[in-house]
């Protein structure tokens, strides 16, 4: 997946976000723990997590306001009619997923406030115990989880057992263990929102999400914090009524403002990396394995300048189980090196080609049958044609008026047709798979990328934009239909089964 906004804010692909997640997670972690452990230079007493929070809050907030003030990606976000003037708003469900990130964020600060449990040992707990959801949510969302998806599990699982049997290099206290609940509670309601509402592998609709997750999330953290320090019983709302009050008048705000800020970035690389279209279970060790490092790097370096213990021999062989989980889960990329480099590279059992665009109604649809009707004329046996899109979010909707409309008129016959989601598996089984635009080119090698040498785009020289209006169907399909002849033509004769030239756009 290649990320470009209309200013140079990100420019990289999956291993790209994954390194700037850590760059970004290393400072924040251990600032985070340096504030709350009164380590920084000049201070004189530790900050409790819960007098921490709203600062970092508006710390997050303001992060996120000069996010999406670089990058443009404000125009992403739904509108609202607010006192005559159209302004960003998000939707119930993206508003509902920013209550569980705002948790998430929360949860995740305090987490490295307590004393008595490094950094280590709390990202052990939360990564791990993520790396363990994500098949289950994957499950319920009747996504296909495959057995190396359930290696990693297990050995997550082993992780986290090993980690909490080192029971001489930690002191968990109930409040910890909740923190840690909360924390695993917002990212399963987060899962489960952005299932079904983003992960789509369209562009369009991927950012929408994050920025509207963003707008709420930043939005719902003050909100919360401010109800509690309202309300003001007990030492909980106490501390955080603090953090609101007299510790913003003092120097420690600053480095806290800055949690927040840090925590923004890595936010924006992490929510990225979670909207890749593959499962979760592919998602989440990309995310996993560039914060566990992280945290490895900031608790050996809090030891190095300040003296404080580090992280005990059980959590450095928990870290050791967390990255063979990742490693398990990186089977879908290396394994087809390795057959490659041993000979055991395997081809599509099927001829067939597949064509790809965004709700699979018009454009793809029009090239099928552009195709059937080529191989047909062409009396091509073993080869067939398909489609699908990589945003159908209406699985089985018919084609499109429009575009059946303009196939009787170039005098093509038209298919039965029932809208689809692009798929790994289609991509696999595929002889070539020709999508509209390279955008939807990039989602597809996401998707599938054990595929990607045989993934192009229809036209090699541009984009076949979504037409609009009778005339513009029409150019567009007479356009489909030569790339379409070309492409099989190409297929058919062997002397050109990969097109030579492909635009480089991203999303």
């Amino acid at each position: 997946m290649i990320i470009r906004v209309s200013r140079p804010v990100l420019a990289t692909g999956i291993l790209g976000l994954g390194i700037g997640y850590f760059a970004w997670y290393t400072p924040y972690a251990a600032l985070t723990k340096a504030l709350s452990s009164g380590l920084l230079p000049g201070m004189d007493e530790s900050v409790g997590g819960l007098v921490l929070l709203p600062a970092a809050a508006f710390g997050t907030l303001i992060g996120s306001v000069l996010f999406l003030a670089i990058s443009g990606w404000w125009r992403y976000a739904g509108r609202r009619e607010v006192l005559g003037r159209s302004v960003p708003w998000p939707g119930r469900a993206t508003l509902t997923a920013g209550a569980f990130m705002a948790v998430v964020i929360a949860t995740t600060t305090l987490n490295y406030t307590f004393a008595g449990v490094s950094i280590l040992f709390m990202l052990l707990m939360m990564r791990a115990g993520v790396l363990i959801l994500s098949p289950l949510v994957d499950t319920a969302r009747r996504r296909r989880v495959r057995a190396y998806s359930w290696v990693a599990l297990a050995l997550s699982m082993l992780a986290v057992v090993t980690a909490l049997s080192d029971i001489d290099s930690y002191r968990l206290t109930l409040g910890a263990v909740l923190s840690l609940a909360a924390y695993l509670t917002g990212y399963v309601g987060r899962f489960q929102i952005m299932s079904r509402v983003a992960k789509t592998g369209d562009p369009a609709v991927d950012r929408r999400y994050l920025v509207e997750e963003q707008m709420s999330a930043v939005v719902w953290q003050i909100v919360l914090c401010g109800l509690l320090a309202l309300i003001g019983i007990g030492p909980v709302t106490a501390a955080i009524r603090e953090g609101f009050t007299t510790f913003l008048l003092t120097s420690a705000v600053l480095p806290a403002l800055a949690v927040g800020l840090l925590y923004q970035a890595l936010f924006v690389y992490g929510t990225l990396i979670y909207l890749d279209p593959r499962e979760y279970t592919w998602c989440v060790p990309v995310n996993r394995c560039a914060s566990l490092f992280s945290g490895l790097v900031a608790s050996y370096g809090l030891t190095w300048l300040t003296g404080i213990a580090a992280p005990g021999s059980g959590q450095l062989i928990a870290t050791g189980f967390v990255v063979l989980a990742v490693a398990a889960l990186c089977y879908p990329v290396w394994q087809p090196a390795l057959a490659r480099q041993v000979g055991l590279g395997q081809q599509p059992a099927s001829r067939r080609l597949l064509f790809v665009c965004g709700g699979n109604t018009a454009r793809s649809p029009m090239a099928e049958a552009f195709a059937r009707a080529e191989l047909a004329r062409a009396k091509a046996r073993g080869w067939a044609a398909g489609s699908a899109g990589v945003s159908a979010h209406s699985p089985g909707a018919p084609m499109a008026e429009a575009a059946v409309a303009t196939l009787h008129r170039l005098g093509v016959p038209v298919h039965s047709h029932r809208s689809r989601q692009l798929t790994p598996e289609l991509c696999r089984d595929s002889v070539a798979v020709y999508c509209m635009t390279s955008e939807q080119r990039q989602a597809a090698m996401t998707l599938a990328p054990d595929a990607g040498d045989r993934i192009f785009c229809l036209d090699p020289t541009g984009d076949i934009p979504e037409p609009t209006g009778a005339d513009a169907v029409l150019e567009c399909a007479q356009r489909i239909r030569r790339h379409v002849q070309a492409r099989i033509a190409e297929q058919l004769s062997g002397v050109l089964t990969r097109p030579q030239v492909q635009p480089q756009g991203g999303v």
